[in-house]
């Protein structure tokens, strides 16, 4: 069962329906599917358009989601529906031809929740494939591929797993999308930057974008919903949730750029309180509504419980973490600085409830491997070589005594095997998690795998880690690359193998992913050993080092 802070009790299988919950669904007879979700003649075309997804699976069950949409990019944010409920029927199936039908039931969508439909399933057999597909009237989904954990005292077969961040519509294809389902994994983490929600012409890369955004910025709820229903609308996008059931966190910009806690950017489109919790709120409603999230997560105005764990077998716990809702503020006016305000002691950038839940989860945890699944870097990043540390304070490295207490929870717990998963950089990263960072002999007590962008920064470049002054200045780091893609790994019983994923562009369409680098972790064994690096496409070795450093800076930096 997945942890959060107040579980709920889930004997019978539940429905939602957007922000609203409801009753348990009705098992319905063979054939009867059909009848039951055929709606008013009005629906006169697919309302389907933005696919359909399944997330959060527990040994028994998962979540279904879908979105009635007619008209996507609507301005009402609404889908160009009709301002009525519409029926929508479900079913799930043990096979892909559906002759086999485990569940059927019904769920409302209604018009206050974007028409969005969030089906909570329990009751089903552990570690097994379903598939699932809805239907309005004559109108029949995507089929969509769901899998239920192992049973909590198995390890299972080996988890293929992936986990992706950072896709910027504007600046390129979701081409990484499209080639990581056709890797077939059994699970996907999204770690934060789904959506991005600056306006057309404000978020910009050399050579210009690739396509733009409807709307204005993104700060009422119509145009959160917009923006999720533009994304939604890529096939690419869509074929990755089809493949296999998601775990989603957000980071920044599904809300605005930088944000903390109830504090937004210097310079928002919403500068004083009030209005960005309204803004919070805005984003928080549409982000369920477009989220495959059970109902403990249904938002509370500009409140929203994300944080959570799920439990795969005995092989691994997935600690999903929210580093924006609670964090302090951004010292010294955020960027990479020599900040004393990096070492406060007094300063979270989880808060300190999640910050319990975290190191309780450690104490009680008996899985193979502990996966932190989150936004921002968490290993130090030192971009001086002389007697400064100059680090970017929207990472850990700005809130280093609260990277300390996380670190020291898992060591004083015993954990067997913590793994830091990470987004938000828009480059691939592996790093080896050290006791004291400016020590290079300091024991290693962890590693951190980093994903680059789906497409956030546009098509990237090739270049030899060897030559990066980061990996020079921090030991501890590993790999870099800048290209686009995502990372694939496979975690068993003895290692976690992680293939870094690159494509050589993301503005051609049908560009193809190939393996840059392969990381292992063994169990017991803390850190990262590289497997494979494959020899360089173009090598970057005659830039300056002050070049390198101004890419990985601006890489990382959001508004223009």
């Amino acid at each position: 069962m997945a942890d959060v802070p107040h579980p709920l009790n889930r004997r019978s299988f539940l429905v939602t329906t957007g922000l609203v919950a409801g009753t348990a669904a009705a098992v319905l007879p063979a054939g009867a599917a059909g009848a039951a979700g055929r709606a008013p003649g009005d629906l006169t075309t697919d309302p389907f358009t933005l696919g359909v997804a399944s997330g959060d699976p527990d040994h028994d069950g998962f979540v279904l989601w879908t979105r009635l949409a007619l008209d996507p990019l609507a301005e009402d944010g609404l889908g160009g529906m009709p301002a009525k409920a519409f029926q929508v029927s479900w079913e799930v199936a043990a096979d892909e031809r559906f002759s086999r039908i485990e569940r059927r039931g019904t769920a409302n969508a209604r018009p206050e929740a974007a028409h969005s439909v969030h089906v909570e399933l329990n009751g089903l057999r552990p570690g097994r494939d379903y598939w699932y597909r809805f239907r309005v009237g004559s109108h029949v989904s995507p089929v969509g591929r769901a899998l239920t954990a192992p049973s909590p005292d198995s390890f299972g077969p080996d988890l293929m797993m992936a986990f992706v961040s950072c896709s910027q519509y504007e600046h390129g294809l979701f081409t990484s999308y499209r080639r990581l389902a056709e890797e077939h994994p059994d699970l996907i983490l999204h770690l934060g930057d789904y959506q991005y929600e600056y306006k057309k012409g404000s978020y910009n890369i050399p050579g210009g974008n690739f396509r733009d955004h409807e709307g204005p910025e993104t700060v009422t709820l119509a145009g959160y919903r917009q923006r999720h229903a533009q994304y939604k609308s890529d096939l690419d996008l869509q074929a990755a949730h089809q493949a296999a059931p998601w775990l989603v966190v957000w980071d920044d910009h599904e809300t605005e750029n930088n944000w903390a806690a109830e504090i937004p950017e210097a310079n928002s489109d919403t500068p004083d309180p009030a209005a960005f919790r309204a803004r919070r709120a805005a984003a928080f409603q549409a982000y369920y509504e477009n989220m495959p999230l059970r109902r403990s997560s249904v938002p509370h105005g500009p409140q929203m419980q994300l944080y959570r764990r799920v439990r795969w077998g005995r092989l691994a716990n997935f600690h999903m973490l929210d580093t924006r809702q609670y964090r302090d503020d951004q010292g010294c006016g955020d960027g990479y600085k020599d900040c004393p305000a990096a070492v406060d002691p007094a300063r979270s950038i989880t808060g300190d409830a999640q910050e319990k839940w975290l190191i309780d989860g450690f104490r009680r945890s008996t899985a193979r491997w502990d996966v932190l699944g989150q936004q921002v870097f968490f290993a130090q990043r030192d971009n001086n070589a002389g007697p400064l540390k100059v680090t970017s304070m929207d990472s850990w490295d700005g809130y280093v005594a609260s990277r300390d207490r996380i670190t020291k929870g898992w060591v004083d717990a015993k954990v067997r095997n913590p793994v830091v998963l990470t987004g938000d950089v828009h480059a691939h990263w592996a790093s080896d998690l050290k006791a004291n960072f400016d020590d290079p002999a300091s024991k290693t007590i962890g590693a951190e795998l980093v994903c680059t962008s789906i497409s956030t920064g546009g098509d990237g470049a090739d270049s030899n880690p060897a030559d990066h002054p980061f990996l020079k200045i921090n030991p501890h780091l590993r790999f870099y690359n800048n290209q686009r893609g995502y990372v694939i790994s496979r975690m068993g019983k003895d290692e976690m193998r992680s293939d870094f994923k690159t494509l050589p562009n993301v503005r051609t369409a049908g560009a193809q992913a190939s393996t840059k680098a392969t990381f292992v972790i063994e169990d017991r064994v803390p850190g990262v050993q590289q497997a494979y690096l494959r020899p360089l496409v173009s090598t970057k070795a005659a830039r300056s080092q002050e070049d390198l450093i101004r890419e990985t800076v601006e890489n990382e930096t959001k508004r223009p």
